[in-house]
């Protein structure tokens, strides 16, 4: 819209110039043929010098003359007789600067434009009259005032009319523009969706009015809807093939318990046996059953991971958050008497809803995180704060610090650190994991952030009712409700 109003407004100055312009050359010329029929009337005979303007036998004939005109004769150079009428219709005389711009005015018969001191611009002309010449001249006023008058007519009439075309032309775009702001909408919409992860139903269209494709808008609303179209089919495959991934985990999961658990029990009794075994199979025996130890969690924490995708294993209960810090952090103080554990609880219990076998997991595998991946002596603080609505549990420490192109996926799977957080033995690589499956499956978030000398894990939970899927919501596989009944 602002490039059409410069455009009207550039089109209304070109017509406004053209307009003035043709209209001071037609008022000119309509001057000059007064000015020409002038000098034609005029004659100049034997005017002596010292005669009255306009009288004597060789003056200059006034009868044609108008308010305002000059006129003059001139024989043999000399001025000897001139006239000028004044508003009043008296004649007056010219003053010598007058006199000599009229004198220098060249006897052609062409009109011309001058200015005469004290009477203003005046359209003259001079032609041969007999051994002289004479000369005519009207003012320029009546025609100046005319053309200013056209001037500002012009101005005021294209300055309304590119303020109504400009009023009128936004009218009509937005409105010819909404069916493309529902469109917008539409695509705003769809983009606000969690997308990202579990069940997706993406049944946003744009309607058929604002998809025709007759129309530009229409047009875009047609592609849009194929996108959406496409992207939802996208999205149902993988929705599929992530369920049938976290199928396949919870059964494999599931079955390798039983194997996992005969290997470290006849592990076990092997090495408890009252038979006398050579040192290296005695080592061998006790490798195997840590290794059977360390596969067993493994398998634990992927059947864990499996449940709280499909929303179950979560009970809801209060949870005296308080007292399961204090529990967390004495285990870890047991686990890890080379750090410096503390903990900042509030002065009143906090109770919440939850799950607080798996809020218990969530605080442990933190705490099991700071103690593995941070030196001796490092310091680690367990703190605990709530709103009305939320509850926050903060677990700091004085390490190394997390690299910064980990933050972003530390809370993914199998997600490892470099050297100065790197995996120890028995670690899996799910317990982050598992701590935002949880926190989330809660309704809650978990973060990180993280420079060399303070790192810090903060783990916000709703303080009032859960987000979350009670446990007895019903398994979609028989093996996984056999796995959650184990």
């Amino acid at each position: 819209m602002l490039s059409v109003i410069a455009l009207l407004a550039v089109a209304s100055i070109a017509i406004g110039i053209v307009s003035v312009a043709a209209l001071l050359g037609t008022l000119t010329g309509q001057l000059d043929d007064q000015l020409t029929a002038a000098t034609g009337r005029s004659q100049v005979d034997g005017n002596r010098p010292g005669d009255s303007p306009g009288q004597g036998a060789g003056g200059i004939r006034p009868e044609f003359i108008q308010v305002g005109t000059v006129s003059a004769a001139v024989i043999a150079g000399s001025v000897v007789s001139y006239l000028y009428l004044d508003d009043s219709g008296t004649a007056q005389t010219l003053s010598r600067a007058q006199l000599a711009t009229l004198g220098a005015v060249a006897s052609d018969g062409r009109p011309r434009s001058i200015h005469l001191e004290a009477l203003g611009d005046y359209r003259v002309v001079s032609k041969p009259a007999g051994s002289g010449a004479i000369l005519v001249g009207l003012p320029l006023a009546p025609l100046n005032s005319i053309v200013l008058q056209l001037i500002v007519t012009i101005a005021i009439v294209s300055a309304l009319g590119v303020a109504l075309a400009g009023l009128a032309g936004t009218w009509i775009v937005r409105l010819a523009l909404r069916p493309l702001d529902r469109v917008a909408a539409t695509a705003s919409h769809v983009a606000e969706l969690p997308l990202d992860k579990g069940e997706v139903a993406l049944a946003v269209r744009v309607s058929d009015d604002d998809a025709d494709p007759r129309t530009e808008v229409g047009q875009v609303g047609a592609a849009l809807n194929r996108m959406l179209e496409h992207v939802a089919s996208a999205l149902s495959s993988r929705q599929e093939s992530e369920r049938k991934v976290r199928q396949f985990v919870a059964d494999a999961s599931h079955e390798l318990r039983t194997p996992l658990t005969s290997i470290r029990g006849y592990a076990e009794l092997t090495r408890r046996s009252s038979h006398e075994l050579p040192p290296d199979v005695v080592h061998s025996i006790g490798r195997v059953e840590s290794e059977a130890k360390r596969m067993t969690s493994l398998v634990e924490d992927l059947l864990l991971l499996a449940r709280l995708d499909e929303g179950r294993d979560l009970e809801t209960e209060p949870v005296d958050l308080s007292r399961l810090l204090i529990d967390a952090i004495g285990d870890a103080h047991v686990a890890g008497p080379d750090h410096h554990w503390s903990l900042d609880l509030p002065d009143e219990p906090v109770i919440a809803p939850g799950d607080g076998l798996r809020l218990h997991q969530v605080i442990a595998n933190l705490l099991a995180n700071a103690r593995t991946h941070t030196p001796a002596g490092t310091e680690v603080t367990v703190a605990l704060s709530s709103t009305a609505d939320v509850v926050t549990i903060t677990v700091s420490d004085t390490g190394p610090g997390i690299p910064q192109p980990l933050l972003s996926e530390l809370f993914e799977r199998f997600a490892r650190g470099d050297g100065s957080r790197s995996r120890l033995a028995g670690s899996t690589g799910l317990g982050l994991a598992i701590v935002r499956a949880v926190v989330e499956g809660h309704g809650g978030a978990a973060n990180v952030a993280s420079v060399p000398g303070d790192t810090a894990f903060t783990v916000t939970l709703p303080a009032n009712q859960p987000a979350f899927r009670p446990a007895s919501h019903p398994a979609s596989h028989p093996a996984a409700s056999q796995g959650g009944a184990d």
